[in-house]
């Protein structure tokens, strides 16, 4: 084997969750289809509020109707994930997220669609979504080997960036050709079919200390998530990153703005892309051990690739700096998922999954309103450049507030010691009660 050869074979994807667990390829086959179906939504239903108002700010709006569900069912779903079955849980989710994409389509359908359902259809799925993601999150440390994790959520994040790629330029061709109803109906379907691959996995059940649902319980995880500094920091970063520089309810005008209609899935699924060759490539993933530093460095280059983004007046060179913040937040997303599913107990998993909600979810949804608002004072390029660089200022300024962050490292880190010898005692508890 030649040294070209054995340097493309360290970067291919690491494949061994995929080989090694049935029911972690049944879940990553259902969500790379959701995603998929997802994705179509995603775009179609900002394309369609422009089409009905013409308003960025109406556009912007979505963000601020799905912000309070994200935050009231995100922490109770992960109450949820600790108390319940975290497949049976997944699995009503799915079903209701099914029926508000028919909702979506039915409205589609009408010779004159309402605006205000589509705004109560979001802040619905963001409930679902709240309530589902932190069982989906939580159930993976389950179904795979704890020194796994990072690879399993790099091909998490491969399926999920294939989806922003194809998703989007196909959602634009679809929109246009066929109108929203064809993006919602693609989106129904696939729900259907995620539904029919979650409920061949083996069942998740809590633990046998679970708490039930409560107030209390919700307390107990945002406490944990509190004594961690190091964890506090992961959602500082995040949250701060989307907030200021996720841009993307603004795209169409910026499209507008560059005299490029036509680009505008290009814009879309420019993101995915650079995403998509970071998890194509994620085979050096494995061999990192300081994620506290490797998240830093990536959510800077987030920021100053939206800063770019905005000054440039070139429309490719916009894409291309789209696709250099996606690979950094792709970068950014398996370190925070490692950081987190490497050392937090699986008895609190589910709250502080949706702490993680909160943390992924709210920001992007509040960085939706900012970009609509400001686009509408400043312009969209001011918008979207200001942004990228208060996200810079914002992260240097965490950075030297959270030295536990810089200094995490996996191979030392006694939560991630103690985490890993939990789930060695659950996996050899499993395989004696199968025999």
């Amino acid at each position: 084997m030649t040294a070209a050869a054995r340097f493309l074979r360290k970067l291919a994807p690491d494949l061994t969750p995929w080989r090694s667990s049935r029911d972690f390829r049944l879940l990553w086959t259902s969500g790379c289809v959701t995603g998929f179906g997802s994705f179509l939504t995603y775009v179609a239903v900002p394309i369609q509020i422009k089409q009905l108002t013409d308003s960025t700010f109406a556009v912007g709006l979505v963000g601020a109707f799905e912000l309070v569900p994200l935050v009231v069912f995100g922490l109770w779903g992960g109450a949820l994930a600790d108390a319940l079955d975290r497949r049976r849980l997944v699995l009503l989710t799915e079903a209701g997220l099914a029926l508000l994409a028919a909702l979506m389509l039915t409205n589609a359908l009408l010779p004159h669609p309402l605006l205000w359902p589509i705004y109560l259809v979001a802040a619905l799925t963001a409930a679902l979504d709240g309530m589902q993601r932190p069982a989906l999150d939580s159930m993976i440390p389950r179904v795979v080997a704890h020194d796994q994790l990072p690879a399993a959520f790099a091909l998490n994040s491969l399926y999920r960036n294939v989806a922003s790629v194809a998703g989007p330029p196909l959602a634009g061709v679809v929109v246009t050709l066929a109108g929203a109803r064809a993006a919602y109906a693609l989106d129904l379907l696939t729900f259907l079919v995620s539904l029919t691959l979650i409920v061949r996995m083996r069942p998740v059940p809590p633990a046998e200390t679970a708490e039930s649902p409560s107030l209390r319980s919700i307390g107990q995880g945002l406490g944990y998530a509190w004594s961690r500094k190091d964890l506090l920091g992961t959602y500082a970063i995040d949250t701060v990153a989307m907030l200021f520089a996720f841009p993307v309810a603004v795209f169409p005008f910026l499209a507008a703005s560059l005299d490029a209609e036509w680009a505008l899935g290009l814009l879309y699924a420019a993101m995915a892309a650079g995403a998509l060759v970071v998890s194509a490539t994620s085979g050096w993933i494995s061999r990192v051990h300081r994620h506290g530093r490797m998240l830093l460095f990536a959510a800077l280059g987030w920021g100053a690739s939206m800063a770019l983004a905005g000054l440039v007046g070139n429309i490719w060179l916009v894409l291309v700096c789209l696709a250099l913040a996606g690979a950094a937040d792709d970068i950014s997303g398996v370190a925070r998922s490692t950081i987190w599913n490497q050392s937090i107990p699986d008895e609190l998993r589910g709250r502080l999954a949706g702490v993680e909600v909160l943390s992924y979810s709210v920001g992007p949804q509040l960085g939706q309103v900012r970009a609509g608002g400001m686009a509408a004072v400043v312009g969209t390029r001011a918008s979207i450049w200001a942004g990228g660089v208060m996200c810079v200022l914002g992260v240097l300024a965490l950075t030297a507030s959270i030295p536990k962050l810089l200094a995490w490292d996996s191979r030392t880190d006694p939560h991630v010691l103690a985490v890993r010898a939990q789930h060695e005692k659950q996996q050899a508890a499993a395989a004696a009660a199968e025999v």
